[in-house]
């Protein structure tokens, strides 16, 4: 009887290390460049907590977290106090409950049972995840240093050497529409303010949906960056270092600052008419509470008589009080370009479809902009 239980022993434990064997060769450690490869056709398992994954997060990655929000924050306070051990054993306890459900919702979320994984540093809960999946039969891609590295790979980015030309102009000159038809027209552009989910100035988020935080704005904006050809030209829009409550990577700030720039000087008569078309239609209680955000700077009197002019529809007036600020802002910001670097262009028309031929028949020969 003993040698029965015995050799019964000896066979599960082979089982059970065959098992643990065929698992780990199904967990293939990348390292960031190959895991930039793999996420363009393998779908990306991030394991942090919620809380960390609305932070910030890879474009595109699911959340798949290991601990909820209150879960993290118990086996934290645990380790400080207690130790490690004690830790890893109190998680062992939270996760061993839910192995099922994580196999469940990657199964939903996988076509092929192939997939990357992440956590903040490639540390427990990553291998943790990896070693559960593949023992379900999935092949695993764990990404080497995790979501740390990638952060310090998306800043890297901003050195690459790039040709960036900067479409400048004030408040209401429709660079972003120029932007949209240089894009029809086959030129490559990155609209910030899309990807900010803002339009800049005290009235940006007006019509547009919750800005992300600053930390998902770089990793959104990296999204688009890496994928532009970097031997052709970059044209952008002229932004601030702020736009609306998210802020530019530094690097990608000055390479702007440095970049050529094209200047519009459009009349201060056809802005108005295009900003009033703009936002004449939203409700005059978020025009007037952006004003309001600003009252300082148009002064006291300015602010009143503004806020009064939307009240009595007469939108011409309150935008003509508004630029008056913001045209002196803009002039400013421009001494801050080196102006051997700005090229001026008069626009006398509010069509940005003309506006945007001129800017190819004027800047561009052979596709590339003239020096």
């Amino acid at each position: 009887m003993f040698y029965g239980r015995s050799a019964e022993k000896q066979k599960f434990n082979r089982r059970r290390n065959k098992t643990f064997l065929m698992a780990k060769q199904m967990v293939h450690q990348v390292s960031i460049e190959e895991f930039m490869e793999y996420r363009k056709k393998l779908p990306v398992f991030d394991v942090r907590s919620p809380g960390e994954y609305k932070d910030g997060h890879i474009p595109g990655a699911n959340n798949l977290p290991l601990f909820d929000n209150e879960e993290r924050r118990i086996i934290g306070t645990l380790y400080k106090k207690s130790g490690r051990e004690a830790a890893v054993y109190e998680g062992l306890g939270i996760a061993g409950k839910k192995l099922q459900t994580y196999v469940k919702k990657a199964l939903q979320l996988t076509k092929t049972k192939e997939l990357l994984i992440h956590c903040w540093r490639g540390g427990m809960r990553s291998e943790s995840m990896s070693w559960l999946l593949s023992t379900a039969g999935f092949r695993v891609h764990l990404l080497t240093g995790g979501y740390k590295t990638y952060r310090s790979y998306i800043r890297r980015l901003w050195e690459q050497k790039s040709e960036l030309y900067v479409i400048a102009g004030k408040t209401g000159s429709g660079k972003t529409e120029i932007l949209h038809f240089l894009k029809e027209k086959g030129q490559q552009v990155l609209d910030l303010e899309k990807i900010a989910r803002h339009k800049g100035s005290a009235f940006g988020a007006i019509g547009q949906q919750q800005q992300p935080t600053n930390e998902q704005f770089e990793n959104d904006l990296a999204d688009h960056w890496i994928n532009l050809d970097f031997q052709k030209p970059i044209w952008i829009e002229d932004e601030s270092l702020h736009i609306g409550r998210v802020c530019l990577p530094d690097t990608f700030y000055w390479k702007k600052q440095a970049s050529r720039t094209l200047l519009l000087d459009v009349p201060k008569s056809i802005r108005i008419e295009r900003l009033t078309k703009d936002y004449a239609a939203f409700p005059k209680e978020l025009l007037i509470e952006s004003i309001g955000k600003i009252t300082k700077r148009l002064g006291g009197q300015n602010a009143k008589k503004a806020v009064e002019s939307i009240l009595n529809d007469d939108f011409n007036t309150a935008i003509d009080i508004v630029l008056g600020y913001y045209d002196k802002a803009y002039s400013y910001d421009l001494t801050k370009k080196e102006s051997s670097m700005i090229d001026q262009m008069d626009c006398n028309t509010s069509d940005p479809k003309i506006i945007a031929e001129d800017v190819i028949q004027k800047f561009l020969w052979d596709g590339k902009p003239e020096k």
